[in-house]
């Protein structure tokens, strides 16, 4: 029993994990946008309610079952997850509503929510036999995996705007990532560091590109 697979948000063709590394060979990188699709017989035999009603010391991994990784494999060193959730009533109180729950994921180990994504891309790579991974950013998730992978013993190459703030770039040179300044814009740098990224056969961490991203993202909803 498989228990995902891919599917194609534009065409809907299905593809086994073995078949696809990032996105819809028919559809191509622009429209070819893949989705963890999970096995519903496989889901009702192995998830269990009351395994969910605790916060664990796994930090997001106690939501194995429901990732797209290898069950027991190998996983970033960094805890990851278990974020407080607050009740804010005063800020209710001041736009009248009846409720508003604030998820502070400030306390993942690089302060942003963009870490459940980059714990599931570096744990995926290591499981596919990269030692590098890449990505274009000038935000969070070039912090984030620039973190995990300094963690994790892995090297990280970060393509950038030569515009990009100076502080932001000393942050990822801080955690020891390549960063390699592009002179134009983010599109410019996306695009640049796909050309060079997959030639060199590192993995990819970029956004709507790599199918796995999101279903880290979808942790702090589970929490």
């Amino acid at each position: 029993m498989k228990r995902f697979l891919l599917r194609c948000l534009h065409c809907g063709k299905e593809y086994d994990p073995s078949e696809v590394e990032y996105t819809c060979p028919h559809c191509g990188d622009r429209m070819g946008t893949l989705e963890i699709v999970y096995d519903p017989d496989y889901l009702k035999k192995t998830i269990k309610k009351e395994h969910y009603e605790e916060f664990s010391p796994k930090g997001i991994w106690q939501f194995e079952e429901l990732l797209p990784i290898r069950e027991n494999g190998w996983r970033p060193p960094l805890l990851v997850g278990n974020t407080p959730l607050y009740d804010s009533t005063n800020l209710a109180g001041k736009l009248g509503v009846g409720k508003i729950f604030i998820k502070d994921d400030g306390r993942n180990p690089t302060a942003s929510f963009k870490d459940r994504a980059s714990a599931v891309a570096v744990a995926k790579a290591v499981e596919k036999g990269y030692d590098t991974l890449f990505c274009a950013s000038t935000g969070n998730a070039a912090s984030s995996l620039s973190g995990l992978c300094a963690a994790s013993g892995l090297e990280s190459y970060i393509f950038v705007p030569a515009s990009a703030p100076t502080a932001k770039l000393t942050q990822l040179q801080v955690y020891g990532a390549n960063v390699i300044p592009i002179d134009g814009s983010y599109d410019e740098a996306f695009d640049i560091s796909m050309k060079i990224g997959l030639k060199e056969n590192w993995y990819c961490r970029n956004s709507a590109i790599n199918p796995y991203l999101l279903e880290g993202k979808k942790t702090g909803a589970l929490e």
